[in-house]
């Protein structure tokens, strides 16, 4: 018994061991950036580049600021969602994309600021989710789980999210269906081989296309699906993008929708997902570059 028991020992103690190397390998390939996954949270990042580190005194270059807020304000207290320093850095990116979403917004008459409106809360939670590390770390390994649980891309879609969006396409019998001139945006050559091409289409570094038309034709989609049950929510940010971040089977129609989604904070206040990109939806900031209509 005492023999079994000592083998029983070993096996936990070699067990651990193997997963605390494993852990430190993968720790350190990531610090010198081995295992950077294609569309992960680091290259959604660095395309919209690096968040400035704005102090709250101008002779002082170590101190971070307390709220996020440019340097110029008051770091102790709270500052609006255009007074950021991740605003900033998610108006650059957004505005190197405008061509792009504009395109979008011309091919599935989906509003460019609706689809910006879409993306801005994504984007800004990539900059201040406190598992940023745990992400940056660990975020690759959930390949070997589920890959269609990983949101990908500059507007985060998760793979299975992009299936349905495709099937929904050409369901007519659908409540979710947009109409015949959808589905041939989203069609493949014959021979490709649809998942790697899908992951290929949402992970594209240099090309966010797919990225947008993806959220556009989601955004389509739900549109519909309200429109059918006699609700014209084609200019309310407030249950699309609200309904953006928690998919389709949060989506029922009804006469009195509320905002909601997940917590951000931002500036030292709280905004839901979908408040936050009600907020820019209905702003004066990028109206230029992304008009309503």
């Amino acid at each position: 018994m005492k023999r079994v028991f000592k083998i029983l020992l070993l096996l936990c103690i070699v067990a651990f061991s193997a997963i605390g190397i494993a852990v430190t390998v993968v720790f350190f390939a990531m610090q010198q950036g081995a295992l950077n996954v294609k569309g992960s949270i680091i290259e959604r990042n660095a395309f919209f580049g690096t968040l400035p580190k704005a102090t709250s005194s101008p002779t002082d270059n170590t101190e971070p600021l307390t709220n996020g807020c440019v340097a110029t304000l008051d770091q102790t207290k709270p500052c609006e969602w255009f007074e950021t320093t991740q605003w900033e850095v998610v108006k650059g990116g957004l505005t190197k994309d405008a061509e792009v979403i504009a395109r979008v917004a011309q091919e599935t008459g989906v509003p460019a600021r609706m689809i910006a409106a879409s993306v801005i809360p994504e984007q800004i939670r990539f900059f201040t989710d406190n598992r940023e590390v745990f992400k940056r770390y660990f975020e690759p390994l959930k390949l070997l789980v589920s890959l269609s649980k990983f949101s990908l891309g500059v507007s985060g879609i998760k793979q299975d999210t992009a299936v349905q969006i495709e099937n929904f396409a050409q369901a007519t019998s659908s409540p979710f269906y947009p109409g015949e001139a959808y589905a041939p945006l989203l069609a493949y050559k014959d021979g490709d081989n649809h998942d790697q091409v899908l992951f290929d289409r949402l992970t594209n570094e240099k090309d966010h296309y797919y990225s947008y038309l993806y959220t556009a034709i989601y955004l389509k989609e739900i549109e519909s699906q309200w429109k059918k049950a006699g609700y014209d929510v084609a200019e309310r940010p407030d249950v699309l993008v609200t309904l953006f971040n928690l998919g389709f089977q949060a989506s029922e129609p009804k006469a009195n929708p509320q905002v909601a989604g997940a917590t951000i904070t931002l500036g030292g206040a709280k905004y839901s997902f979908g408040y936050l990109g009600t907020l820019f939806y209905m702003s004066e900031e990028l109206a230029s570059e992304f008009p309503k209509n």
